[in-house]
């Protein structure tokens, strides 16, 4: 279609993730007869390369491999071929190397997605790096309040310059269907009885998928009828899976690397349990919430600005895994506490955090900055 606004999604990779996740959604749902979309991934295709090329949108790899910097002049022959009228960046890598290129090319809209705060695990010079390329933003996208208050207070970013979008997720597909419990479960080999509690996402350090073994072990020591399952790969999967053989839990925890379809694997689950150190908005929590599960999870920052403990959740202190387990014993034995949380939960949801009302907020900011086309 003629006269649409060209935009570039800019990502670190494909890989998993929750920002992976949101962008996905923003193509999905995003307003085709407005804006044409592409996509760039700094290096490799990942998981998510599959179902954005079936959205039928162009997209590009910008290296091999992140230690080959391929990904600058490629990325500056694409924007001066395609000549994009805003470009859209997602994580850091894009932020400090794909934004500047995009800026030297001309690309006059440069919004920077900032999918959360937490940034002290970063070498200094990346962080220098990001603060100096953020003077090229056009415009911030935050995904909390808290994440909106870092950029304030810690990277001296005006606070008109930011708008606070929290993530979304597709209603139709994530919503209670309790009717495909018993084939969810043969099809991931879940005990029929049990009680199964998911762990989903990376397998990398901020997850802190060592606690949600801990947290397991306790678990099991009082609920034997408790199963934990966990979706997601990453760089601490060996470790992990010799972690539970050497816990002596291998019995009633399963590790099922990749989930390609989430939507499947939620009617088989009781309860999500986040143990992680950090977070911007988990897109895994609005999964559980539309799908009514239940969420026990680490009280960080963006966890909270959705989430009421004891009122539609439980929200632990980081690292707490006695408190954890504790929690979760209590769950499992009041079913009536259970069932008040998930509805909560699920009224939440579906009031004001759909991937469709994330796009059109996103949009709106690209409006703000858009040149009306001429006649």
């Amino acid at each position: 279609m003629k006269g649409r606004y060209r935009v570039l999604h800019v990502i670190d990779s494909l890989n998993l993730g929750g920002a992976q996740a949101v962008l996905v959604n923003l193509i999905r749902h995003g307003d085709q007869s407005r804006f044409e979309f592409s996509v760039a991934a700094m290096h490799g295709r990942g998981v998510y390369w599959d179902a954005i090329r079936a959205l039928g949108v162009r997209s590009y790899s910008l290296s091999f491999d992140r230690r080959f910097p391929s990904y600058l002049p490629i990325m500056a022959w694409l924007c001066l071929a395609r000549r994009f009228d805003i470009v859209h960046t997602h994580l850091i890598g894009a932020n400090v190397f794909a934004k500047p290129v995009a800026a030297l090319c001309g690309a006059d809209i440069r919004i920077n997605h900032v999918h959360g705060s937490y940034k002290s695990a970063l070498p200094w010079w990346v962080l220098k790096a990001e603060r100096l390329t953020n003077r090229l933003s056009t415009h911030f996208i935050a995904v909390s309040d808290s994440t909106r208050r870092h950029l304030i207070e810690k990277e001296r970013v005006a606070g008109d310059r930011i708008t606070v979008i929290h993530n979304g997720i597709d209603l139709e597909l994530y919503r209670p269907r309790p009717e495909l419990r018993a084939g969810a479960r043969a099809q991931f080999g879940l005990p029929a009885d049990a009680f199964v509690i998911a762990g989903v996402g990376r397998l990398s350090y901020e997850k802190n998928f060592s606690l949600y073994l801990d947290v397991a072990a306790a678990v099991l020591a009082r609920e034997p009828r408790a199963f934990f399952v966990i979706a997601g790969t990453g760089e601490e999967a060996r470790t992990l899976a010799q972690k539970v053989r050497s816990i002596g839990i291998d019995a009633r925890v399963r590790l099922l690397g990749y989930v390609g379809d989430m939507a499947q694997l939620y009617p088989a689950v009781d309860m999500l349990l986040l143990t992680s150190r950090y977070e911007g908005l988990p897109i895994t929590v609005l999964e559980a919430m539309a799908t009514g599960t239940l969420v026990v999870s680490s009280r960080l920052d963006g966890v909270q600005e959705i989430l009421r403990d004891g009122v539609d959740s439980a929200l632990v202190t980081p690292g707490l895994g006695e408190q954890f387990a504790a929690r979760i014993v209590a769950l499992m034995r009041n079913p009536v506490l259970a069932r008040d949380y998930r509805s909560a939960a699920l009224d939440k949801v579906r009031a004001g955090l759909s991937a469709q009302a994330n796009a059109r907020a996103v949009e709106a900011v690209y409006a703000k900055y858009l040149r009306p086309r001429a006649a």
